[in-house]
Order: C-alpha cells, then structure tokens, then sequence
C-alpha cells in the first residue's frame, strides 16, 4: 500500500501515514488533505486496493495489519511484523536482529483458560478469572492483528476464532478480547453479555474502544482489554447501567480523552452454535449533545430492554415464581361441556408442569397418559 506526495511523509511499518496538515485544505501548492473514511464503500475499496488480500485497519488513531491468512502465520506476515516492530521501537533493527538471532530467549509458558467453574463458585469471582486470563494473554503491541474479527459473522464463527485465541494463546487487542468474553461466559446462567463502545478524542486524533458488559443479578460490571487498567476490567458492583458507563468516562478524563460517543448493544445468545450476530450498537449516545440526566434516563432504558431480551439460559433466580390456574369448567366458559377436563399450570421458571383431570368414565380405564409434563 502506498501514497504519493510532494511532501516528505512519515514511515508507519510497511504503511505511510499521512501528517496532518495545519489548515486541512489541499491547496495550489499541493498541500495533503486528511484522508476521512466516511463510507463503508470507501472502506472496502481501500482494503481491496492492498495487495494479495491484505486488510488494514485503524485503533485509537493508529492503522495496524490483520492477520487474514490464519495460522501458522505466513511468511510473509511474520515478516510484515518484524518490518513494523523495527520502524516503531527506538533500538530499530538492532532489537529486532537480537531477538530474532538469539539462541536463549525464555520460555513464556501458555496462560490456562478457565473453560469450567464448580457451581459454588460465585459469578462475580468466575468473571474475575476471566479477566484475569486475558490479562495474562497481555495486550498486542506488534502492529498486527493476529485474529481477523468480522463484526457481521455469526456466533458460531467468532466461537471458532475464539477457540483458535485459547489454542494459540497470543496477545490480542480489544475487540477479540469481546469476542473471548463471550465464549468463557457461555452458559453461565442469569449472565447477560453486551459489547459497549467509545468513542473519544485526544489532541484532535479519534480513538475507539470496545468492552465486555456484563450483567447478573441486579449488577453490572465489564471485562475487556487496554492499555490502562481501568479500561476494560470492571467488576459487577455498579448499580445500573449508567453507573457503569459514567465510572469509565471517569476513567476517560484522567488521560485528557474527551469521550464523544458511547454505543450499547444487545445481550448474545448462549449458543455457541448460534447463527444470529452480536448486536453491536443498537443505542448510540452523543455524549457532546447531551446532559448527565438525559444519558442517564437514555441508558436506564436500554437497561430494561437487555432484561427483556435477555438470552441467559435462566431467568435470574431472585424473581418470584410464577403461579397460574386455568378452571375449565362449564359453568365458567360458554361452549363447552361439564365433561371437559381440568387443566392447571404451574410455572416455574423454564420447567412448566401440566396436570390433568380426566372425567370419571376415562379413569376408569387405562391411567397412561393421565398425568404428563411438558419441559421447555
């Protein structure tokens, strides 16, 4: 991938990078404009402009290489890598040579994934060695991404990519941090996960990031990956929804970042063999344009809809069972005769049990089928 100007550019890896320009106009002179991608069509034409299906891509105002050709990593990937490696680190080709060359590098042993908890263990603490997982997987500093995350595939897809992060165990960035979430907290019932987006501004550059929500109980909290601690793991003690979200725009302020735009998705299904996609941004908040009151009236909304739409394989165990008598009787519905059996229901989260009372003339022959249950 290149780019021509009359101007002397700055070097990204295998990249070029444009600088910005002080009055963002292209003039007589030939002075560089700052490239806006504005469209998805834009998008698709830059990647499809880069040679043998490579894919750039752009995080908190820096473009990075995709890994798209899966593992093990191609030649020339790797080599792609190191070629960035050695532009961005201050030792240059020196640091990459000794590392490349040296014969008594340590072993780094693979971090366990935490693939299953005892029951006793609380969710809170399940979420927490989640977390802690991820962190010893460390955050990707290389320049490229070495899992290719599609925001459109189906579950069933980013599980796969997510088993490939385990087998792997290579550092990664946030947003497969999202996708790995997702698969260690499948099946954990009364648990809600949703993607929560920022976007903010520093000096004039954009950065964006991505986290974890996770919901359980009345509580909410996230897990992810940063650069700064306090951006992507938080544990489920907050309130409410937009406790969470004010705690890290919090966080925002004490980097200078000034957060622009907050998106919410929906909960993902527990189905790791889902066909259905993550529901990324299904309320966008322009923080610039609205009052605290009104982002939090905003988010408490969308907190009931992730209740109602919740995709646990439970309902949480702290709402009040069900009860619900169904009288057929004669006298009491028009249209039907004495004879018509009786039918009660009892529901009782996902198990519903239905009993019924044959007349006199059908007990007295075979009972099979008189009493029945039905599990959904």
């Amino acid at each position: 991938m290149s780019f021509k100007s009359k101007q002397g550019l700055q070097t990204f890896g295998s990249l070029i990078r444009f600088p910005e320009p002080e009055s963002g106009n292209l003039g007589e002179e030939g002075d560089l404009i700052k490239i806006r991608m504005k469209s998805k069509s834009e998008k698709l034409k830059r990647s499809q402009s880069l040679p043998d299906g490579d894919e750039v891509q752009e995080e908190n105002g820096v473009l990075f290489w995709v890994n798209k050709s899966g593992f093990p990593i191609e030649d020339r990937t790797w080599q792609r890598m190191w070629d960035h490696v050695a532009k961005i680190h201050p030792e240059g080709h020196k640091m990459v040579q000794g590392v490349r060359q040296s014969k008594e590098l340590v072993t780094i042993p693979a971090p366990q994934a935490p693939l299953s908890f005892s029951p006793t263990v609380p969710i809170g603490d399940r979420v927490e060695k989640i977390q802690n997982y991820m962190t010893e997987l460390q955050y990707n500093h290389t320049g490229t991404q070495f899992f290719e995350i599609r925001k459109n595939r189906p579950i069933s897809g980013l599980m796969e990519c997510a088993k490939e992060m385990i087998r792997e165990s290579l550092p990664i960035k946030c947003l497969e941090a999202v996708i790995l979430g997702i698969y260690l907290t499948n099946g954990m019932m009364g648990v809600e996960r949703y993607p929560i987006s920022f976007k903010s501004t520093f000096q004039g550059s954009v950065h964006r990031h991505v986290v974890l929500g996770i919901s359980h109980g009345g509580r909410y909290g996230a897990i992810g990956m940063s650069r700064r601690e306090d951006l992507m793991y938080k544990p489920l003690v907050f309130k409410s929804l937009s406790d969470l979200v004010f705690d890290f725009e919090k966080a925002y302020t004490k980097y200078w970042h000034e957060v622009r735009k907050v998106k919410v998705g929906l909960p993902s299904p527990h189905d790791p063999h889902s066909y259905e996609t993550v529901q990324w941004k299904t309320l966008t908040l322009n923080v610039s344009k609205l009052s605290r009151k009104e982002m939090t009236r905003e988010l408490e909304q969308h907190s009931k809809l992730i209740r109602a739409k919740a995709k646990s394989w439970s309902t949480p165990p702290n709402l009040p069972k069900k009860m619900a008598t169904f009288i057929d009787a004669g006298r009491d519905m028009p249209g039907t005769s004495k004879s018509s059996p009786t039918v009660k229901m009892t529901r009782s989260h996902s198990v519903v049990t239905k009993s019924r009372e044959e007349p006199a003339s059908v007990k007295s022959g075979s009972s099979r089928g008189a009493d029945y249950q039905i599990r959904i």
